[in-house]
């Protein structure tokens, strides 16, 4: 067998004993990407928004992007038969589409959607106290506050548990009876009050207000990644850090953590995390002296590192001065005056700019690796405390009691990042070969705009000037390559180059100029408390004076150097293209580049989605350019490939009786009561046969010793190519009771009609690169709890 391709709740990936090249769609008899199975009946649903300076204007747009983000979960569009209509829209998940018209997936009618910041506190050091503002110690609880000071959550949530529940239906009876509204029953209502549930709240209006009651008060040592570790994963959440000696130390558990992950994170749902921000991840390392990277009190610097760093952070000796220099030449640099390792100045160790490039300029890295959180969202086990692996929360069942004892598979999990990034990098490009977010063209040359997808990201660019876009935006971070767009390089001092996308260059703060990705190079005065230039920039709807001690503003009058911000307005008889000195008044909002959370999401592959933080327009509010939208348009189409049905990326090779060479195993937790019932299209492996490998395969999966899987069957492909017999009616009958001889079908077809094998309407809600799909009928369909896997030969 060439591949096992596993589906859970009905998903699936694939491990290939070879690398996959998908660049376009292609004939294959080899599957490589996910498939799917429409058994997921639920969602949760966890936004992870930065609320440190500057992000109340993203917060403002990203809530002005919620209906978006909501309709396109629970009232999906209804998509024509022949796929040659525009798609419309009906007006509640309830109801039906018109005639010749199908949802692109079932409306989900249980979802649950939460808030966390990225504020963790100080990581045993003295900075962020929660007297200097509430928000700076969120510590990854559930937020549902009107007010960034605000010490409690004031707005109304599901039975006060903190976040909102999606509940059109009214099905919930916790407090109350089943199917009746109920004033602490979920939300009914997407956008405005109605008597469809008894509360006077509205779904879209309790999550706008949540989206901005989280604030910008928060931490400046950001820690987006490890905020959402801490809510989701992690096994052990601290109570609090103490500082024994000079080494941090966890000490208790966090019960309100571990009480909102078991309320909010169903084990069988779709787990999807949206994060925004505008600036790099900082997860500070919470052991050891990590802490000191965050520590401001009484002018504390940290130490040089060796002058190996500054050519190669790779080398072995590059450590810091501090540190243990055995095996290593001598640095003459490393000692300071006073006979003790040597500290960096003010100059060069700014406090608000340590968690950029900490290996070459510290000589230490004290951030938590990436690994740790590819880690969380895809594997069954975890390290804790102790390093001791440990079940992973995400693939667990932490609530025994609520008759849902199904594990989530690894493919039900995705993470969005809505990021510092020039949106024109991750756009689409047109014919012309110019971004662009309406017409931009697809792997199959089709112009439908928006960003691209995992695939596209990963393809090569510019004429395979590039490896990728990765390339472009990330450069390597493993090997401390810097991103290809100069855009993307993070640094104190101005920079210099063009971007190889659009063609801008940057402009340096004393030669005239303008570019459309970050206006121009500001001189960041040395010794001030640090700041990067930026990755990209946007218009501001309002302009913000930044007089006084205006809080969170970027055009403050500057005491030793002049102001020359692209974000500031022109002095008046100046342009934007001017160099010098600019007014305290704000007409542009910033973001860095955010290169930590691209970097995950390229090591979750299919399961990562990018979109940039900078909107390409906020003019035009009915354009899909528009704000936010071409991000959540991103994130909706990621995620309706797995409620949508098994849609495929690549064209399978039938035989003459339109058969494609693939074996689809089912396995699930059968109580002891396996039965692989051929009435229902299933049969049992021979032990005997080479087919029995893939089984033993299944068995040794850790998500098989989690689950608890006792039983795997065959899903069986249906023959016939000829009217009436059941493989025929299967690809070409489009009703939802598929029939041979007037009997139900149960079992699996291959629909492809771009190969004129079955009926185009089958695949009309496929995305228009995966037009070709493996069809369950009758009684062939997944059950609720199992996970497929499919195998097909190789090419």
């Amino acid at each position: 067998m060439a591949g096992l391709l596993i589906a859970g709740t009905g998903s699936a990936f694939g491990c290939l004993n070879r690398p996959i090249a998908a660049n376009e769609p292609r004939t294959t008899s080899t599957i490589v990407e996910r498939l799917t199975q429409s058994s997921v009946d639920k969602i949760d649903l966890l936004l992870a928004i930065d609320n440190s300076g500057s992000m109340a204007d993203k917060q403002d747009i990203l809530a002005t992007a919620i209906p978006d983000l909501v309709q396109g979960l629970v009232n999906p569009r209804c998509i024509h038969k022949s796929g040659m209509q525009d798609p419309t829209t009906v007006s509640s998940p309830n109801d039906e589409c018109p005639t010749d018209f199908k949802r692109e997936f079932e409306p989900v009618k249980d979802i649950h959607i939460g808030i966390i910041s990225s504020s963790l506190g100080g990581h045993g050091s003295g900075a962020c106290p929660a007297m200097t503002s509430p928000s700076n110690v969120d510590m990854a609880h559930l937020l549902a506050r009107s007010d960034e000071n605000s010490q409690v959550n004031d707005l109304p949530t599901y039975l006060n548990k903190g976040f909102l529940a999606w509940d059109p239906d009214q099905k919930r009876d916790e407090n109350g009876e089943p199917e009746r509204p109920d004033p602490e029953d979920g939300e009914a209502d997407i956008d405005g009050d109605s008597p469809n549930d008894l509360n006077d709240t509205s779904l879209v209006e309790q999550l706008r207000a949540m989206v901005k009651g989280t604030g910008q008060s928060g931490c400046g040592f950001e820690a987006q990644l490890e905020s959402v570790y801490r809510f989701l994963v992690d096994p052990e959440p601290y109570e609090r850090i103490e500082i024994q000696g000079d080494v941090a130390v966890p000490m208790g558990l966090d019960a309100t953590v571990i009480q909102q992950r078991s309320e909010f994170l169903r084990s069988s749902s779709l787990l999807a995390i949206i994060m925004l921000s505008d600036e790099n991840d900082c997860s500070i390392r919470e052991e050891g002296r990590n802490y000191l990277v965050a520590e401001t009190r009484n002018g504390f610097r940290l130490w040089r590192p060796r002058a190996e760093c500054a050519t190669d952070p790779g080398n072995k000796c590059c450590r810091s001065c501090s540190q243990n220099q055995d095996g290593c030449p001598p640095d003459p640099a490393c000692t300071g005056s006073d006979g003790f390792p040597a500290r960096l100045n003010i100059a060069e160790d700014p406090v608000n700019s340590r968690c950029w490039d900490q290996k070459r300029r510290f000589g230490f890295d004290f951030l938590y690796p990436i690994e740790r959180y590819r880690r969380a969202f895809t594997e069954a086990q975890i390290p804790n405390r102790q390093g001791d692996l440990v079940p992973n929360p995400i693939f667990s069942d932490l609530a025994t009691d609520d008759n849902d004892s199904i594990i989530r598979d690894p493919g039900l999990v995705f993470f969005a990042g809505i990021v510092g990034v020039p949106w024109q990098d991750i756009a689409r490009q047109n014919a012309q070969g110019e971004p662009d977010l309406l017409r931009g063209l697809n792997e199959d040359g089709e112009p439908v705009g928006g960003f691209k997808n995992a695939t596209e990201l990963g393809s090569p660019l510019l004429d395979n000037a590039f490896s990728s876009t990765w390339e472009l935006i990330l450069g390597d971070p493993a090997k401390y390559q810097p991103p290809k767009d100069p855009f993307m390089i993070e640094s104190t001092a101005p920079r210099s180059g063009t971007n190889p996308i659009t063609g801008d260059t940057i402009v340096a703060p004393d030669q005239t100029g303008w570019n459309t990705i970050n206006g121009r190079e500001y001189t960041i005065p040395p010794g001030s408390t640090g700041d990067l230039q930026y990755a990209c920039i946007f218009d501001l709807p309002d302009s913000k004076s930044c007089e006084g001690n205006a809080q969170s503003c970027d055009c403050r009058e500057l005491q030793d150097a002049p102001n020359d911000n692209p974000l500031c307005q022109p002095e008046a008889g100046s342009g934007q293209d001017q160099p010098g000195a600019r007014t305290t008044t704000q007409i542009k909002a910033k973001a860095y580049p955010g290169l930590r959370e691209l970097q995950l999401i390229r090591e979750l592959g299919p399961q990562g989605i990018v979109g940039s933080v900078c909107p390409a327009q906020l003019d035009n509010d009915n354009a899909a350019d528009y704000g936010y939208r071409p991000a959540i348009g991103a994130i909706i189409d990621r995620l309706k490939t797995v409620l949508g049905g098994q849609c495929l990326p690549r064209t399978l090779t039938p035989d003459e009786n339109q058969q494609v060479s693939c074996l689809i195993l089912e396995a699930r937790n059968s109580q002891g009561q396996c039965g692989c019932d051929p009435a229902t299209g299933r049969a049992v492996v021979p032990e005997n046969e080479d087919r029995y490998a893939a089984v033993e395969e299944v068995l040794a999966l850790d998500i098989a010793k989690v689950s608890g899987w006792d039983c795997v069957c065959e899903i069986q492909q249906l023959a016939g190519a000829n009217p009436g017999e059941p493989a025929y009616e299967c690809r070409n009958n489009v009703g939802d009771n598929v029939e041979s001889g007037g009997q139900p079908v149960h079992g699996w077809c291959y629909v492809d009609p771009s190969i004129r094998v079955g009926d185009a309407a089958i695949v009309a809600d496929c995305p228009s690169t995966e037009r070709r799909k493996i069809r369950f009928t009758g009684k062939g369909e997944a059950q609720q709890g199992s996970t497929l896997f499919i195998t097909c030969s190789g090419e």
